[in-house]
């Protein structure tokens, strides 16, 4: 099963605290399996957890969360060799493939030595969703600001560039978020710049942003883009985007 257009979902969200264990998936994710169009079996996702360092503990509990939504679950690991012997062969036969937080620059960065960036892309273009949080948003596009160096936040500039435009997460959850994405906008050094709340999901067909979801009521997203002027008189403007809750 493909979705029916080369799908991604970026998201500032996804999970939320376990009744019977430490984690379960929230709206985004089980969105993501929609997105999918599966049905009659249990949905394959694959989870990637580079951006933290391939943590055991905490694909254990995504595995929980995984056995409670009632997912075929896997987990590429790259620590400290890739566990399976072809990556491309296994996220080919996947519905989603959700990309975990961390260090966004790590995660580049390994893929690259991996080879997955164009892998990605063939399963991207072959239909199959890809997602993920933070780390496992920005990924997908040209760039974002990252606090990958070190406490104050930084513009990174690489990443896989499938979507077209900077991205901007936790927009509402951490101050220096916005105030950096309207510099960097402002300055040249990100373009056209897709940002969301904490809960907020974007849903791109193709390069195409198609919708804008959340998990939790009242959160939005927001399209920064640069304003006529140069050097200090650059300036960036912002657009709201109404988001549409999941049930």
């Amino acid at each position: 099963m493909a979705a029916d257009y080369p799908t991604i979902l970026a998201t500032s969200g996804g999970y939320k605290t376990g009744i019977r264990t430490p984690l379960e998936f929230n709206s985004l994710v089980h969105h993501a399996v929609d997105l999918s169009g599966v049905t009659g079996r249990a949905p394959r996702v694959t989870h990637v957890g580079t951006a933290s360092g391939d943590q055991r503990w905490f694909n254990n509990d995504v595995s929980e969360a995984a056995r409670v939504a009632g997912f075929d679950l896997s987990h590429l690991n790259l620590f400290p060799m890739p566990n399976m012997a072809d990556m491309e062969a296994h996220l080919l036969s996947q519905d989603v493939v959700w990309v975990n937080g961390g260090s966004v620059a790590n995660l580049l960065a390994l893929w690259r030595v991996h080879g997955l960036g164009p892998i990605f892309r063939r399963a991207w273009e072959a239909g199959i969703v890809l997602a993920g949080v933070s780390a496992g948003s920005i990924c997908w596009f040209q760039g974002g600001t990252t606090d990958s160096f070190g406490p104050e936040l930084r513009a990174v500039t690489n990443g896989l560039g499938l979507l077209p435009y900077g991205n901007g997460v936790h927009y509402d959850s951490e101050v220096a978020r916005r105030p950096l994405v309207h510099k960097l906008v402002a300055a040249g050094t990100l373009g056209v710049t897709h940002c969301t709340d904490d809960g907020v999901g974007l849903v791109y067909r193709g390069t195409e942003l198609a919708d804008v979801v959340t998990e939790l009521p009242g959160k939005s997203a927001y399209i920064v883009t640069s304003k006529a002027g140069e050097g200090p008189d650059a300036v960036a403007t912002e657009r709201r985007l109404d988001a549409r809750l999941l049930r």
